[in-house]
């Protein structure tokens, strides 16, 4: 008998499973795939190895405006493609390690729920006082002739040789991160956002900018339009998409359905009564679902689809089971999207705020005004920050710029910690380094 089974390795599963074990309880782990789940086998860690080489390859075309001069440049996109599967091996076998404990227990197989305490795998059946489904996500597709001619994200990052042209459907994260790698190794690249601005759930002020931005670099974006099909024109292929009432075409010679990612529930979960809604598995504020004793987190209750999210899930799903206090403010979640320039959020728009009716102020800095922006050359930055007039905490932030996704965690902290925007405008912060660019904003309110 296990103290938890745990059906999933990915962040949320196995840092759970390796806290638990630390915790002296006994804990199984199923996974039917790699240890890592999505997000280090077919999602962040991939992604960002071939960001830094797509990073690398930006700074060597731009190396002029740095008084270098570089001749015959080649780019070689399977060497980049090995270094990601180095990255990819070197931190699976690390999370092997880090499960290597007499209390952990790792079953290889798909998983099936029996009953709240009983799981097969394989010919395996496990038993435990308690159950956390982590099972996680797979890309969604839209229900449009010729989807089947279109990549998922899992299937883009396998190719070790690089198209002419890219056809991305889809402007969110997934979308316009890859945008930006294989815009940057030379492919001639075209985002189809149906929505009015890239990237929805961000700030459509930064959200603009990156779009500017990337637009500068070669990137083709359409806003506000809607693909109808994708037909395969020989070795080619032809996306119809429609733009304030007139149809258009694309050609290219690969596309990419990039259109968000949906639950993956395990089979007899439904078969036991969790409730199951349009988003995920419903759960309440501990991560437990419609019967006692099971638990989901990370991507397969669709609260949160961002790897942290689902660490600190497991986190309160274990304390809950433990009968422990947790403090982590899971309302609190920053998020961010490396392309270049990096974008970086955490919590409220100013649109949401607007629609809240919330008493609100907005500030900005810009990049341009840094000293550490310019020396390095990234001047094109934004941070916009949103304050509670009445109590002058901050309710949200927004970063377009250099090393955006490593700023943004300063706000988080305040945040977290309840601190005002005046305790943040009074610390003292280095110089030259770019969160000055964040002081000079708290120090507007």
């Amino acid at each position: 008998m296990f103290d938890i089974i745990i059906i999933g390795a990915g962040p949320g599963g196995y840092e759970m499973a390796a806290e638990a074990a630390q915790h002296g309880l006994k804990v199984a782990i199923a996974e039917r795939d790699h240890l890592g789940g999505t997000c280090l086998n077919r999602g962040c860690i991939p992604t960002k190895a071939l960001c830094r080489n797509a990073e690398v390859v930006h700074l060597l075309k731009s190396a002029e405006s740095f008084g270098v001069t570089i001749e015959g440049m080649c780019v070689n996109y399977a060497r980049a493609v090995e270094r990601k599967d180095a990255v990819v091996s070197q931190l699976r076998d690390g999370i092997a390690l880090l499960l290597n404990h007499p209390q952990v227990s790792i079953f290889h197989g798909e998983a099936s729920i029996v009953d709240a305490h009983t799981v097969e795998v394989g010919n395996e059946k496990l038993e435990g006082r308690h159950l956390v489904i982590a099972t996680g996500s797979a890309p969604k597709a839209l229900p449009i002739e010729g989807a089947e001619y279109a990549y998922n994200s899992d299937q883009l990052l396998s190719l070790t040789s690089l198209p002419k042209s890219l056809c991305v459907i889809g402007g969110g994260v997934i979308g316009m991160e890859f945008a930006g790698i294989f815009s940057s190794f030379g492919v001639e690249v075209t985002v189809v956002e149906f929505c009015k601005e890239i990237l929805p759930p961000f700030d459509k002020d930064v959200a603009k900018r990156l779009r500017t931005a990337m637009s500068k670099r070669g990137v083709d974006i359409k806003v506000g339009a809607a693909v109808k099909a994708i037909a395969k024109c020989g070795d080619a292929y032809e996306v119809t998409y429609e733009a304030k009432g007139k149809a258009c075409t694309i050609a290219c010679e690969a596309v990419l359905m990039a259109v968000g990612r949906r639950p993956v529930i395990p089979a007899g979960a439904e078969a036991i009564g969790i409730k199951v809604n349009s988003r995920g598995i419903e759960v309440d504020e501990n991560m437990q679902t419609s019967v006692p004793g099971v638990y989901a987190i990370g991507d397969v209750n669709g609260l949160c689809m961002l790897a942290h999210a689902a660490s600190a899930q497991g986190m309160r799903a274990l304390h809950a089971i433990e009968g422990v206090p947790d403090a982590t403010i899971l309302s609190i979640v920053p998020s961010a999207v490396f392309t270049s320039p990096e974008m970086a959020m955490v919590g409220l728009t100013e649109e949401q705020c607007k629609a809240q009716d919330l008493d609100v102020s907005v500030k900005k800095g810009f990049f341009r005004a840094n000293g550490k922006a310019l020396a390095m050359g990234e001047t094109d930055g934004l941070v916009k920050m949103i304050v509670d007039n009445a109590s002058r905490q901050i309710v949200g932030c927004h970063i377009c710029g250099a090393h955006a996704a490593d700023l943004i965690q300063e706000v988080v902290m305040a945040m977290n910690a309840g601190a005002s925007v005046d305790a943040l405008s009074s610390s003292i912060h280095g110089h030259p380094t770019l969160s000055e660019v964040i002081l000079s904003v708290a120090r507007q309110f």
